[in-house]
């Protein structure tokens, strides 16, 4: 058999994987299927993989810093942004705070959006034993407000690409607001698509974060290249 595009969760993270990097911050193209930080899974977390990375590209013997400063669901890939000093760690945490840092995904749907372009707005409850998000269309007890805007881009052989930017940043937000539209992401069985992908991945992808550097004070755009996986390369040409 022949070497296939995708590379496995398990692989190292390498200079091809790297989107943006200075002395202050490095941001990654997430794979679909790598958690970000470390669960009961026992599988081995991204920010070790790109703590890894960062040792012995500059060789330090005891070891880089790198700290999360956000997460993205284990089956969506793109643009992750992690910080490389404690500084630059409280700025950025405080600019995701202050919904500072602009960001898009794309989305493939089956159900064309109707309408096709708008604003969501929810509140969430999220049931953390089955992991599994609730959204109300009016506040309930503990639950979180959520929004977003999106808008349809395209379709291609019946599916529907959607760029959505959300507002606020909950747990699994943007999966569940799609899935109230009639649009579940492809392969998010969690959220009402018939079935799951076999990579245990959806068609969710984090394609640009935008901000004022914490440090530097200059606008930064970080994009992330669609996924190679066979599906994802239907939707350059949008």
């Amino acid at each position: 058999m022949g070497k296939s595009n995708f590379q496995t969760p398990a692989s190292d993270i390498t200079d091809l994987d790297i989107l943006y990097e200075d002395n202050h911050l490095i941001a990654v193209n997430k794979r679909g299927g790598d958690i970000v930080q470390v669960d009961d899974t026992g599988d081995e977390p991204l920010d070790e993989k790109v703590k890894r990375y960062l040792t012995k590209k500059y060789n330090k013997p005891n070891g880089a810093f790198l700290g999360v400063v956000h997460r993205l669901d284990r089956p969506v890939s793109g643009v992750i942004l992690f910080a490389k000093t404690s500084k630059a760690l409280d700025r950025i945490n405080s600019m995701f705070k202050n919904r500072e840092m602009k960001k898009t995904y794309l989305a493939v749907v089956r159900n064309r959006p109707v309408p096709e372009s708008g604003n969501l707005v929810h509140w969430l409850v999220k049931n953390p034993q089955k992991n599994v998000t609730t959204a109300y269309d009016h506040e309930v007890t503990g639950s979180l407000r959520s929004e977003l805007n999106y808008k349809l881009i395209g379709e291609v052989g019946g599916y529907y690409l959607i760029e959505v930017d959300p507002i606020t940043g909950r747990p699994h937000q943007i999966r569940v607001q799609l899935s109230t539209l009639k649009c579940p992401i492809v392969g998010d069985n969690k959220y009402g698509y018939p079935r799951g992908s076999l990579r245990k991945t959806i068609s969710l992808h984090a394609k640009r974060l935008r901000f004022i550097h914490p440090v530097k004070k200059e606008e930064v755009v970080i994009e992330a290249p669609l996924p190679h996986d066979g599906f994802w390369e239907k939707f350059e040409g949008l």
